[in-house]
């Protein structure tokens, strides 16, 4: 088991390149993708910025502004926003806090992706986790298809005593 430690008093007070009052942590990074937590302070701010990798902005508290091109959102907790390959984007805050999480991803076609090319890039990497692998990223697997299980834990997952059910 790997425990990757992020949030208070782990990040990088600094911030990827470009901002203003935002900190953040790389939670992972390596040759098909990465995840980065990033902290926006209230009035924070990053430069417009293009990578070459798709990359989800996943608000998961408070909230703030996000441009992606020519178009301008309010976003708040529990939304997320698709930041397009190539395409000028960027998010700050006003009166509020915001944190997010970025999850970039190398497309299909791209086996020469390293995280250096985007926002994890931007962090410096000195204390960032060591990747897991390098080379291509694996095929796509098929989409995952799943569902809860009953109350008491019958499909083989732990008994309601015995903590979290799976």
């Amino acid at each position: 088991m790997e425990i990757r430690r992020f949030g208070v008093g782990h990040r990088r007070p600094d911030g990827p390149g470009g901002t203003t009052g935002v900190a953040g942590q790389v939670i992972h990074a390596d040759a098909c993708g990465s995840i980065v937590e990033l902290a926006f302070a209230r009035g924070a701010s990053m430069e417009p910025f293009t990578s070459p990798h798709a990359a989800w902005f996943i608000v998961i508290e408070g909230g703030g502004w996000i441009r992606v091109g020519d178009e301008t959102a309010r976003v708040a907790a529990g939304e997320a926003v698709l930041w397009p390959a190539g395409l000028d984007h960027c998010a700050w805050s006003e009166l509020s806090e915001m944190r997010a999480m970025i999850v970039e991803m190398a497309g299909l076609d791209d086996p020469t992706r390293h995280p250096a090319d985007g926002l994890a890039g931007r962090l410096d990497s000195g204390d960032a986790p060591p990747g897991e692998g390098s080379g291509a990223c694996p095929p796509a697997q098929e989409e995952a298809r799943g569902m809860l299980s009953r109350a008491g834990g019958e499909a083989g997952g732990a008994a309601a005593a015995e903590g979290e059910p799976l």
